[in-house]
């Protein structure tokens, strides 16, 4: 986004609630916000996407003026970043190790060879091997504030930036605004309060067949819930299809996966890094999250 004024706010009733929808991060972005007037309402949605363009802005690796892209053009050297940039490597590097290797910020360069649009183009296998070498946590140098990434390799942290962006949008509204909200964007949610006393917030789980369609219904007074999955990014290729979530020890989706995962958690972060690991177990999937002791939904 630029720093152009924004753009008037969607604002609707919905039953006893407001919606207001935006669009940030690639993704259709909406706030429930109950127990406020329509000014009120109106207000929580401005500041949700104030702060959504912002950290989209801060943290895209599709930007040339952020720290993102300080971090993978310093070419060997060390590079200091702000508390908010550290907290969110400090919980990649984290994720790395609890998820063994399967959860790597390092991982993006994969996308050089991978393009997940719906056709049948499978990348060479010496292509994606080719970049291995610059895939691999370990080898970054990472002392707080401090960060060295070896030459050439980068970092992106879309695997957990939307999730990120849910908790503090949320955090925000509970601070800042009077009334409870849910917090949606692009299916990665977090409630801080039911909407109502003895009510709940009503979520409903895509089909990963049919876009648009839920399956199930799940019932949120607070937390978060992430889904992982391939329904929008794929590939198929002799009749096997290939999700885009890559395994970043060999480069390649992970056969066997679920069709998708959605998970709860007491944050959407910790819900997103649950579910994109769950997704790499392939078939251990569900005994992987099972042994989270998290509330989850596998579909295939």
């Amino acid at each position: 986004m630029s720093g152009s004024a924004q753009p008037a706010v969607r604002l609707e009733r919905s039953g006893d609630h407001w919606v207001g929808r935006f669009r940030a991060m690639a993704s259709p972005c909406e706030i429930l916000a109950s127990g406020v007037g329509p000014a009120g309402a109106r207000r929580a949605v401005e500041l949700a996407m104030a702060e959504a363009w912002r950290i989209e802005r801060k943290f895209s690796r599709y930007r040339d003026d952020n720290i993102i892209h300080e971090i993978n053009h310093s070419e060997g050297h060390a590079v200091e970043v702000d508390d908010e940039t550290a907290r969110l490597i400090a919980f990649a590097d984290q994720a790395h190790r609890m998820s063994e290797g399967a959860f790597d910020i390092t991982a993006g360069v994969l996308r050089r060879v991978w393009n997940f649009d719906g056709s049948d183009r499978l990348p060479d296998r010496a292509e994606v091997a080719s970049l291995l070498p610059l895939v691999g946590w370990h080898q970054v140098e990472w002392d707080p504030p401090i960060l060295r990434l070896p030459k050439g390799m980068q970092i992106d942290l879309g695997g957990v930036g939307k999730e990120y962006a849910v908790d503090r949008v949320a955090s925000l509204l509970d601070r800042e605004h009077s009334g409870t909200f849910l917090v949606n964007f692009g299916g990665d949610m977090r409630a801080c309060a039911p909407p109502a006393p003895g009510q709940e917030w009503e979520v409903g789980i895509e089909s990963p067949h049919q876009e648009g369609t839920a399956v199930q219904r799940v019932s949120l007074s607070s937390g978060g819930i992430a889904t992982s999955g391939d329904a929008r990014r794929f590939l198929v290729r002799d009749g096997i299809r290939y999700g885009h979530i890559l395994d970043p020890r060999s480069g390649w989706p992970v056969p066997d996966a679920p069709r998708s995962v959605t998970v709860a958690a007491g944050t959407c972060t910790e819900a997103g890094f649950l579910s994109t690991v769950a997704m790499l177990q392939g078939r251990g999937a569900k005994e992987f999250l099972r042994e989270q002791q998290c509330p989850f939904w596998c579909l295939d």
